[in-house]
């Protein structure tokens, strides 16, 4: 439940201005001679902040590759995704805005509006090579309704990618096909029956779903497919001698299932299928960051890990196996709880980055937008990236007077917005909101009707203070209030579109 209150709207404005004086509106803006460096951005899908060896000490899953990224530069410990399942964390990602802003329904269209920027779109107007590989999952125009002879528009490349090679989405969701720019590499004229793992609960192992496959196509083969390409990638832009910086977009399809690892890395985990495919996720990540350091790029390459939401890891799996996919945070993908969105996140620029820095700041992917804007040097208009404040000041260390963001938001697959302020967190309804049980509990009389944490005393979201905080209940359901009907969190600085 939200509050309503008639002055929240006469609120927002003075909000406006007080936010520029806490210092989380535009922080000075950063020395723009950095000279516009290379940015790659690896996003793995359900992975939990407890798998990385850098974030939870204990995991049973090795990761020297991104471990050694974190050694390289600057882990941050309170990072989030704007949503706890891949559509809602992609678009927010792309766009630099919330994603309960707009309709998130990929089957039907594409979710990403046309003329909306995005960080390709705003990288590439400022000269830089774009591409993507991997998974997409922000819909195209028409639906899933595809006609394979026809350019599929809605896409990557038309939301600011020069290319694309990649899947359209989850390797469990069929069609299975493969994407080159916005043509259909081979139309899925076979068909494959569905799967699931002995032992397993029917959305975890090796499970994918019954229909259309292109001729081929193995599932098994998409994660090295992608790893391949990326390499190649980056080597054949350094042959070609290319002046313009680059941006790359990999958007790995795993440890999403199918849990599918490769025979090599089978028997590399404490934590069975699925540690072993984060193993290989993770000499992915090996031969990418390898790939930038042979051709040249390491010095002036800006590179991200990240994931964009949860494990699907339950309870007993921990119990069976000793593995806390999401460490010591309650939850796990869908969820509103810390499981469900608190992220691995770590960055890399030598030379830039303090090496082997850590970063407690509260930040979400929606900052991507601005952080890349305050790289090149330019401002965000106010009709782009309505909920991004950049992480640039952070990455370098520079002071700024104050938090990143005021408050960052989450949606669960459930659809409850849950927001967090310093060490507050507000979840306006009761339950998980996403895959863990309870899902929804209706509140009892006298009892709270929502939950309210205090994630530096409780980062567990053990107790929940409802009803001994109603004062903070009520000032962050008015916040999250103001930044629904606001239709931003950003402080404009009034222009208009040209």
């Amino acid at each position: 439940m939200v509050f309503r209150h008639q002055s929240t709207r006469l609120l927002f404005g003075f909000f406006l201005f007080l936010t520029a004086a806490c210092g989380v509106s535009r922080p000075e803006p950063v020395e723009s001679a950095i000279g516009s460096p290379n940015i790659v951005f690896i996003l793995a899908d359900d992975l939990g902040y407890g798998d990385v060896g850098a974030f939870n000490p204990e995991s049973k899953v090795p990761t020297p590759s991104i471990d050694r990224l974190a050694e390289e530069g600057m882990r941050f410990t309170d990072a989030h995704a704007p949503g706890a399942v891949c559509v809602p964390s992609r678009y927010g990602l792309m766009t630099g805005r919330y994603p309960f802003r707009s309709s998130l329904r990929w089957r039907q269209g594409a979710v990403i509006e046309p003329g909306r920027m995005t960080v390709a779109s705003l990288l590439s107007r400022e000269g830089y090579a774009t591409a993507m590989i991997g998974k997409w999952h922000l819909g195209f125009e028409g639906g899933d309704d595809f006609d394979y002879a026809k350019p599929l528009s809605g896409g990557p490349v038309d939301h600011g990618f020069d290319s694309f090679f990649g899947i359209p989405a989850s390797t469990d969701i069929p069609p299975y096909f493969y994407i080159e720019n916005d043509r259909v590499v081979a139309a899925p004229t076979e068909s494959i029956g569905a799967n699931n793992s002995p032992g397993w609960s029917p959305i975890q192992g090796a499970f994918w779903r019954e229909g259309p496959i292109a001729p081929g196509l193995k599932l098994e083969d998409v994660m090295p497919t992608f790893t391949k390409r990326s390499v190649e990638w980056i080597e054949d832009y350094r042959k070609a001698g290319a002046e313009r910086p680059f941006f790359l977009y990999v958007a790995f399809p795993a440890p999403h299932t199918p849990w599918l690892p490769l025979e090599e890395f089978e028997g590399r985990s404490g934590a069975d299928m699925y540690g072993d495919f984060v193993a290989q996720v993770d000499d992915s990540v090996g031969r990418i960051v390898g790939a930038l350091d042979r051709s040249g790029f390491r010095e002036n390459t800006l590179v991200f890990f990240t994931s964009d939401n949860g494990p699907v890891w339950y309870p007993e799996d921990v119990e069976r196996f000793g593995h806390s996919s999401t460490h010591i945070y309650r939850g796990m993908k869908g969820d509103a709880w810390e499981g469900g969105h608190r992220m691995p996140f770590v960055a890399r620029w030598p030379g830039r980055v303090e090496a082997g820095s850590t970063s407690d700041e509260t930040i979400c992917f929606t900052g991507m937008l601005a952080t890349f804007a305050d790289l090149v040097g330019v401002d965000l208009p106010d009709y782009a990236g309505e909920d991004s404040f950049s992480i640039l000041p952070s990455l370098l260390g520079k002071p700024r007077g104050g938090p990143v963001r005021e408050a960052t938001v989450s949606l669960s697959s459930g659809g409850i917005t849950a927001i967090r302020r310093g060490e507050w967190k507000l979840i306006p309804a009761l339950g998980s909101g996403g895959f863990s049980q309870p899902r929804r509990e209706e509140p009892i009389p006298g009892g709270p009707r929502g939950q309210l944490y205090n994630l530096a005393a409780d980062p567990s979201e053990t107790i929940d203070l409802w009803l001994e905080e109603p004062e903070v209940v009520e000032r962050l359901a008015e916040l999250l209030e103001t930044y629904e009907r606001s239709g931003r969190s950003r402080p404009p600085i009034r222009r208009t579109p040209p």
